[in-house]
C-alpha cells in the first residue's frame, strides 16, 4: 500500500506559533486515510487553534511544552504505522509528498529531506544550505527540521525522542539510530524552513553558535550511544 495512505504526521508547535497554518496548505492533497496531529504546548494554546482547523484529518492535541514531549506524544496518538515528523514553520516542495509516497516505511530506515531555507535571513545563508547538506549526506547527522520520516514499530523500538533534553533530541535520535543500525536515507525533495533567527541574532554568531552546539552533542551522544 502508498505509504501516504499508511501516514500519520506529526507537527508540533509552540504558544502564539500559527506557522502551522501554512504548513497545513502544502498538506490539502492528503488521502482520506493519512492524518495530521498538531501538537500543542498547553491546553490553552490547543483550544486557540481548534478554532483554525476545520478538516476531518486533522487532530489537535496538548502535552507538555518541549520538542521531545511533544512529538513522542504525537507518535503515541498516531493510527498509522508510518510517522513523518514536521516542524510547524517548515514548508514542503512540490516533490515532498510524490517522495514520501516512494518511501518504503517497512524497511529498517530513517528518512529525511534536503534543506533549504527561506528568504527571510541574510544573504550568507547560501552557506548554510550547503552546511545542512554536508552534515546529513556525509557526516551522516541530519536534523529534525528535515522532516524525519520512520515506522512507528522503528521509532518505539529506538526508544522514542529523549525527554531529558533542552535540545538536541532530534541529534540524540539519529545517533540512537544510527546505534541500532538503521540506515539514513535522503530523500529526493526538498524541506524550506525559515532563517529569521540568523536575521535576528546575527548570521555568524548563530552559525558559530550551532556549530558549537553540532559538535559538543555529537561527541556526548555517539558515546552514549543509545537513548536512555
Amino acid at each position: 500500500m502508498p505509504t501516504l495512505q499508511q501516514l500519520s504526521i506529526i507537527i508540533p508547535f509552540a504558544p502564539d506559533d500559527m506557522a502551522w497554518k501554512g504548513l497545513l496548505q502544502d498538506l490539502t492533497d492528503l488521502p482520506d486515510s493519512a492524518e495530521i496531529i498538531l501538537v500543542a504546548a498547553s491546553e490553552k494554546t490547543k483550544q486557540d487553534a481548534q478554532d483554525f482547523v476545520h478538516t476531518d484529518n486533522v487532530k489537535i492535541i496538548s502535552a507538555i511544552m518541549g520538542r521531545g514531549f511533544q512529538m513522542n506524544a504525537g507518535a503515541k496518538a498516531a493510527r498509522n504505522p508510518c510517522l513523518w515528523f514536521l516542524h510547524a514553520d517548515s514548508r514542503l516542495d512540490a516533490n515532498c509528498l510524490k517522495a514520501v509516497d516512494a518511501f518504503d516505511y517497512t524497511k529498517n530506515r530513517l528518512g529525511y529531506f534536503g534543506l533549504r531555507f527561506r528568504n527571510d535571513g541574510p544573504r550568507s545563508m547560501g552557506i548554510n544550505t550547503f552546511g545542512a547538506w554536508f552534515r546529513s549526506r556525509l557526516l551522516k547527522i541530519p536534523f529534525g527540521d528535515q522532516g524525519f520520516i520512520i515506522s512507528k514499530s522503528c521509532f518505539e523500538m529506538l526508544g522514542r525522542y529523549r525527554e531529558d533534553l533542552k535540545s538536541g533530541e532530534d541529534h540524540a535520535f539519529i545517533w540512537a539510530a544510527r546505534k541500532k543500525g538503521v540506515s539514513l536515507k535522503p530523500l529526493d525533495a526538498r524541506i524550506e524552513t525559515s532563517a529569521r533567527k540568523y536575521a535576528q541574532h546575527g548570521w555568524g554568531k548563530t552559525t558559530r553558535m550551532h556549530l558549537r552546539e553540532t559538535w559538543k552533542q555529537a561527541r556526548r551522544f555517539s558515546r552514549e550511544g543509545t537513548n536512555s
